[in-house]
């Protein structure tokens, strides 16, 4: 029988060592536990250490003589884990240190066993010292790559712990009713009638919230589509967007198609759904046909419009832009160990041009609402202010939202705001009669 903590090691160090996905990880490595319980475990296992390896990975560097990550990734990666079970996920010290212990010999690595079990004694004889100094400095107080951490404290010096503490915490789950199948007062019924603690949002009008990750596809109500997983953030999307029957709607960059399936359940919308990439199109579809809903799936560049677009011009445009994901690392921790610095001017420029071309596809009076992920300004304001400024026809409209604050002719919500994700949102339109 596979050890999970073995296969969680062999995991961690894909993820944190050889750039692979989380989501990839998981597809690769769980299969080999058929235990839905181990599964679980797995995936905890490997979510922890991948959002606490800048901390923890750190720490072996003073516990160790020798370092393991090149020549033992795995047994390096266990390690880290064993830390994780020790420090986050609370697991009884002997427990935790000896099937950590166990795992090395499932590793095929014996001989590493007994200093894999000094590295963890060692840990909780010195771990209120240790503990201390990782706190001293901001990366590994808050398990943020160095260049992101002084990154978002420029961008948000008064907020920039709290953001951080937040992409540590576990996220509720959250779920957005498909109004044309359910309402959510029914669907809130079929949660508690389950056994659910579920919850309406406070101010978002489809979204309940229960307080953990579960396994959705065992929620009732998810075989007949009467709801999809959305963080409220995104869900705040269709609002904005602002939507009537009868308009033509561009969804941009579209993949998973969430947002799109959201407008779809709120007016009898003639959609585009554009995507980039084929794999990531099949998700809009796959999506779209659980929900019960229809859309027009288009795959092409969002910068390239030439190769796709019909000379209709759209009503709405929704730009989901391709941005550094640094205000969800909550729900996706692997970001914090595959993005860099470098990256951020890359998307600046790639973020622009889908600007610049799907302006022209705006009809006169039109909407576009510009999204991302991201708390850094270079990718929201800073692409927002100069194509305002190129545009005589353009205007920010202005808005507000419960949580967050205005940043530059857009809004931000950081992570946390409301315990919602990071989300950056500008309403754009254009001018002239629609």
């Amino acid at each position: 029988m596979t050890d999970t903590r073995a296969e969680a090691a062999r995991a961690l160090a894909d993820i944190a060592l050889h750039g692979t996905s989380l989501r990839e990880a998981m597809e690769r490595h769980a299969p080999r536990l058929p235990d839905p319980r181990d599964r679980a475990l797995l995936m905890a296992l490997i979510s922890d250490g991948a959002r606490w390896w800048p901390r923890f990975d750190a720490a072996l560097d003073q516990l160790l003589d020798q370092p393991l990550r090149k020549k033992e990734p795995a047994v390096h990666a266990l390690l880290v884990l064993g830390l994780v079970q020790l420090e986050i996920l609370e697991l009884q010290d002997y427990a935790a240190v000896a099937a950590t212990v166990e795992a090395v010999r499932e590793l095929k690595r014996p001989r590493l066993a007994g200093l894999v079990n000094a590295v963890l004694r060692r840990w909780q004889r010195e771990r209120v010292q240790r503990l201390a100094a990782l706190d001293a400095d901001p990366r590994t107080r808050h398990a943020h790559p160095a260049w992101l951490a002084k990154a978002i404290a420029r961008d948000w010096p008064a907020q920039a712990d709290a953001a951080m503490t937040a992409d540590n915490r576990e996220p509720p789950l959250m779920l957005r009713v498909q109004r044309r199948r359910s309402t959510r007062e029914a669907l809130l019924a079929q949660l508690r009638a389950d056994g659910h603690a579920a919850e309406p949002h406070a101010w978002l009008a489809d979204a309940i919230v229960l307080p953990h990750s579960t396994d959705v596809t065992r929620l009732p109500g998810f075989a007949d589509g009467l709801f999809a997983v959305q963080d409220g953030a995104a869900q705040a999307a269709a609002d904005l967007v602002d939507v009537h029957d009868g308009q033509r709607v561009l969804d941009a960059c579209a993949a998973p198609g969430g947002k799109a399936c959201h407008l779809l359940e709120r007016a009898d919308i003639a959609l585009t759904a554009l995507e980039f990439e084929p794999k990531r199109a099949e998700r809009i579809g796959q999506n779209l046909d659980r929900l019960h809903l229809r859309a027009d799936i288009v795959v092409g560049d969002a910068g390239d419009p030439s190769a796709w677009w019909d000379g209709r011009r759209f009503d709405r445009i929704m730009i989901d832009a391709p941005c550094s994901a640094t205000g969800v690392l909550r729900r996706r921790p692997d970001v914090r160990l595959h993005r860099r610095a470098g990256d951020i001017p890359a998307l600046a420029s790639q973020q622009r041009r889908i600007l610049d071309a799907l302006w022209p596809l705006l009809a006169p009076g039109g909407r576009l609402l510009y999204i991302t992920c991201s708390l850094l300004r270079a990718e929201n304001e800073g692409v927002l202010a100069p194509f305002l400024a190129a545009h005589a026809d353009a205007r920010a409209v202005p808005f507000t939202l419960p949580v967050g604050q205005a940043a530059g002719p857009g809004w931000q919500i950081l992570p946390g705001d409301g315990d919602l994700d990071g989300m950056y949102y500008a309403a754009i339109e254009k001018a002239g009669q629609a």
